[in-house]
């Protein structure tokens, strides 16, 4: 009955989440320091706020009609 969310909708949003994150924090960097983020922090940024929402949607599947 919880069959998951297939792969590549997951794939999407969690790319999706990894830029959005990752840009997100690339502005306030720029407010707050004046220049602009490194990427490898951008990087590590992005794949940590990618983790919990590729955990959620393994556990989400879809909807039942």
């Amino acid at each position: 009955m919880d069959t998951p969310l297939p792969l590549w909708p997951r794939l999407i949003i969690t790319v999706i989440t990894m830029l959005v994150a990752s840009y997100v924090i690339g502005l306030g960097w720029q407010g707050v320091f004046g220049g602009s983020i490194p990427s490898y922090v951008a990087g590590v940024i992005g794949g940590l706020a990618a983790l919990p929402i590729w955990d959620l949607l393994k556990r989400i599947g879809p909807s039942a009609k």
